[in-house]
């Protein structure tokens, strides 16, 4: 089984994906998008999800924005601005899990970063998410 369809805390990943996907083109609060989903429980798109996982995500993600944005920010070729809205709610996933969750391996969120960027960015996206979380976790590693 593919690594982003099979594992709960993968599929998580996935569904916190595209609820900050919904966050960022609605500009809805982030616990009225978690609401909305988790209210999805028993339907097809979250069966098989860790809803702890996916709603730690959400929140972690939503009080450490200003941190995470400020950490990811140095480390692209571009502004923040110019980021896809894609790689940047991938960006803050692992971003988030690189410095919030060390019992999380690096290469594990590297990983599921990358498998998500082929499964939803641009073509080449994969490669810049890698790139750019590579970066961080060296920066964490040093730290």
């Amino acid at each position: 089984m593919n690594a982003v369809h099979g594992k709960p805390r993968s599929k998580a990943r996935r569904i916190a994906l595209q609820a900050l996907y919904q966050i960022e083109m609605t500009g809805d609060l982030a616990g009225v998008v978690k609401s909305q989903f988790c209210s999805d429980h028993n339907k097809q798109n979250m069966k098989g999800t860790d809803i702890t996982y996916f709603e730690e995500l959400l929140d972690g993600i939503d009080q450490h924005r200003p941190e995470l944005l400020a950490t990811i920010s140095p480390v692209l070729d571009r502004s923040l601005d110019k980021l896809d809205q894609v790689e940047k709610a991938i960006l803050l996933i692992g971003s988030y899990e690189l410095l919030h969750r060390a019992d999380i391996p690096y290469r594990v969120s590297i990983n599921e970063g990358i498998e998500l960027a082929k499964q939803f960015g641009a073509t080449e996206s994969h490669r810049y998410i890698n790139s750019i979380l590579d970066s961080l976790a060296q920066q964490k590693k040093s730290d």
